[in-house]
């Protein structure tokens, strides 16, 4: 089985960047692996202290809080990072990893059961809700209220002035019901931290908690579901990580090079840059094309190709430099878990209907993953 489509690819191979328009702004788009690395550790000349335009598109309108700590720049966002990293480090305890494994066996159970089920929504969505309580430390039927808000907390529904207030109004709650009543958990933990000697705003504690919630839910789930559709074609491939604990570490790590469901991120320029041969007026952004990246020939030996057993595999699905995403050990615990337990269960997976997920920009169109898709477990 060929990767997904890559759009990038003869641009690629002919220039080490490709414009494309955001919201009304052309944006160069960094497409090779070691140009885009470079530049995330250049985070003076590329900064992402630049509040709601770190992600592309831009979310000035779908939320009111700058997410911590990935919308600052060094030395404070390693400061802001310490605050929560050991909750995002919970993903590598015992307790954690068995009751995933606990998860996941109950899941597929159900999907067992089922003459089919739907993946995205009635599998990965709740997956990867529940799994968030075990790091979060919170109750784990509080993962029922985040499955009830969707694929994605800011686009999901169809009321535009709810989109986004749902999980705010949820997130009031719980500091103020920390603040009250102070636990071990992440809630609890944000109203007690510190940042340079003085207690937390309410909006810096949103921030923490709006991209905890936000970032890396629709990324896992098409990630996960890209898996099941993998297997389906593929039975043999599953068949042999069977038993082989450092296969499907191997194998987890190329699924998340092929997919990179985060096809890029921004950047701002805070003067006047050369991009590669395209000038960034200044406070203009630029893309870290993750996805490009990951398919860079001078990198990946045919990149068109998914290996299972790809090594070396220096992918930056989880980005790279200062910002390497929070969630990668949480991510990556859930992947490896999913393809333990499908390989376990010798299951045959058959696609009854699918309906791709496709990102179409003025440039490029690309896979993301899913809108839905339905399988039988036999």
């Amino acid at each position: 089985m060929k990767c997904p489509h890559d759009p990038f690819r003869d641009q690629r191979k002919n220039s080490p960047i490709q414009t494309c328009d955001f919201q009304g702004e052309t944006v160069p788009m960094i497409l090779r692996h070691g140009d885009l690395r470079a530049a995330c550790k250049d985070w003076k000349t590329y900064s992402s202290d630049a509040p709601f335009r770190v992600p592309i598109p831009s979310e000035e309108e779908l939320r009111r809080v700058r997410q911590l700590p990935i919308e600052t720049d060094p030395p404070e966002q390693t400061e802001w990072r310490k605050i929560v990293e050991p909750f995002f480090k919970r993903a590598k305890l015992p307790e954690v990893i068995e009751a995933v494994e606990k998860l996941f066996d109950e899941m597929l159970d159900l999907a067992a059961k089922s003459e089919s089920i739907e993946i995205v929504r009635d599998f990965a969505l709740p997956v990867q809700s529940r799994a968030l309580t075990y790091l979060l430390d919170v109750p784990e039927a509080e993962g029922d209220i985040w499955t009830s808000w969707g694929i994605h907390v800011f686009k999901d529904g169809d009321d535009e002035e709810q989109k986004g207030m749902v999980l705010e109004n949820y997130l009031r709650e719980k500091f103020d019901a920390a603040e009250e009543n102070p636990g071990d958990d992440f809630f609890s933990a944000l109203t007690k931290a510190t940042f340079q000697d003085r207690p937390l705003t309410r909006d810096e504690m949103m921030g923490f908690a709006n991209l905890a919630f936000a970032g890396g839910r629709d990324t896992v789930i098409h990630t996960i579901t890209s898996i099941f559709s993998y297997f389906a074609e593929n039975p043999a491939a599953l068949e042999s990580l069977k038993g082989e604990p450092k296969r499907i570490v191997a194998a987890s790590e190329e699924f998340f090079r092929v997919v990179t469901p985060l096809t890029h991120i921004g950047r701002v320029c805070p003067v006047t840059t050369d991009v590669h041969g395209f000038e960034v007026k200044p406070e203009g952004r630029v893309s870290m094309c993750w996805s490009s990246a990951n398919n860079d020939e001078e990198v990946f030996d045919s990149p068109e190709e998914i290996r299972l057993d790809r090594k070396p595999n220096p992918h930056v699905a989880f980005g790279f430099g200062a910002h390497l995403c929070l969630g990668a050990p949480h991510a990556r615990l859930l992947v490896r878990t999913l393809i333990e337990k499908l390989s376990e269960r010798s299951f045959s997976i058959e696609v009854l209907e699918r309906v791709e997920k496709v990102e179409n920009e003025e440039s490029y169109s690309r896979s993301v993953g899913y809108e839905s898709l339905v399988v039988a477990l036999n």
